[in-house]
């Protein structure tokens, strides 16, 4: 497993329970958020990569390594090329780049004669702008080609935007490290966006959960994540997307493992927004069962260890047994302090109340919410009772107001929640 600092906490527990020893390896560039959480128990050896495939994967042959798999966003690239060293379950190396930089990803799509966004990659913000003028029009979003995370994606509405923007996302580094060179700008796409958590084995694909993102919309062009539900499996969207979905992971040569897809819902139909190679994030796998009868890190180790239980499942393995609500917690001040789990008793107390995570150590200080990595957190809801869950994440906002001491100058949302 490469990189296991995020979702490899519920990973590697969940391949011993099969009987599966983990091997983990270390990037050179891991991502600089989930580094520092914590590093899970359970792997029988540790292997740094120094760039050298070769030898990583020697090192891996001689552990009888049978399997690799990526244990966050910063070890996709590097899984790739190890499973095609060894010659383990991995995925198609037509176009590896593809499953990490954006620009790839929608020339994989568009030569796959799919439906696409609209999309430029330039170091020149005015070579920017003469495109957005000259196709798409404003707003236009603008990011990383490796984002993730919605690290630096802003919407602009005007040129001025477009080069403010531009230059503060080149002057900074992506998620691992590396310098952004090139920004990436795409059409604005209008519609609701859900995501579609996907495990594969053998180019057999397997829908774990559809959820749509409901969010806000904040000063500066950012749009953050408010809640995201989970969509019925039999309801007419969830069938569009689950079939786009495949598209997309067929167009990627995505054929084992887990993947993360992020897609709009259209006038026109679905369209990819980015798909990621690894298991999405904020992942609980015991509170997603509860709700939805499967899990993406449970299913993922089925697919490691027990490959022909796994290709007898269905296409859509979940189903909804109760109402569920992943809630982003979001700090709108230009200042905070993270919450103590004491601080938290209130929000805890909320009849719907399953669980709470916490993204920042106790006391250490918050900036305004913009992406993931500067959320303070997230909780999920869940209830039989959909009133109750509704009437508990109106609490647990309100609750929220006075939460983060030390940011007097929180402002409220700007528009409406979508």
């Amino acid at each position: 497993m490469v990189d296991a600092y995020s979702m490899g906490n519920q990973l590697v527990p969940a391949l011993n329970r099969h009987g599966v020893e983990c091997v983990h390896v270390r990037s050179p560039h891991p991502d600089v958020h989930t580094v520092k959480l914590k590093f899970p128990d359970g792997f029988i050896g540790d292997v740094r990569h120094d760039g050298d495939v070769a030898a990583t994967a020697s090192a891996l042959r001689e552990w009888g390594v049978s399997c690799v798999l990526a244990g966050g966003e910063s070890g996709v690239e590097l899984t790739d090329q190890l499973s095609a060293a060894l010659g383990t379950p991995g995925n198609g190396m037509t176009r590896p780049t593809s499953r990490r930089n954006k620009y790839e990803m929608v020339l994989a799509l568009r030569d796959a004669g799919m439906v696409h966004a609209a999309t430029i990659v330039s170091s020149d913000a005015d070579e920017i702008i003469e495109w957005a003028e000259a196709t798409t029009g404003y707003p236009i979003i603008l990011k990383p080609v490796a984002s993730s995370g919605r690290d630096n994606v802003v919407a602009c509405a005007s040129p001025e935007e477009v080069r403010t923007n531009h230059k503060r996302i080149t002057s900074t580094t992506d998620r691992v490290g590396k310098p952004n060179t090139v920004v990436l700008a795409q059409e604005f796409l209008d519609g609701d966006e859900y995501f579609v958590n996907t495990v594969s084995r053998d180019g057999m694909h397997h829908t774990v959960e559809i959820w749509r993102y409901f969010k806000r919309r904040i000063a500066g062009g950012h749009t953050i994540h408010d809640y995201t539900e989970p969509l019925a499996p039999d309801d007419p969207n969830a069938r569009k997307l689950e079939a786009y979905a495949h598209q997309v992971l067929d167009a990627l040569e995505i054929r084992n493992g887990a993947s993360h897809a992020e897609i709009m819902l259209t006038a026109k139909g679905p369209v990819l927004v980015e798909c990621a190679g690894r298991a999405g994030g904020g992942v609980v796998p015991e509170i997603l069962s509860r709700s939805l009868g499967a899990n993406q890190i449970d299913l993922l180790a089925l697919s490691v260890a027990e490959p022909d239980e796994f290709n007898r499942l269905p296409t859509s393995v979940y189903r909804l047994l109760r109402h569920i609500r992943f809630v982003n917690l979001v700090n709108l001040g230009d200042h905070g302090v993270a919450p103590s789990q004491e601080a938290m008793a209130g929000i805890r107390a909320l009849p719907s109340c399953a669980h709470i995570v916490l993204m920042h150590q106790e006391g250490s200080p918050l900036t305004r919410t913009v992406d993931f990595a500067t959320q303070p957190g997230y909780v999920f809801l869940i209830s039989d009772d959909l009133a109750e869950l509704r009437a508990d994440y109106e609490k647990l906002r309100e609750i929220e107001q006075d939460l983060y001491a030390g940011g007097p100058d929180r402002e409220p949302a700007e528009g409406v929640r979508a």
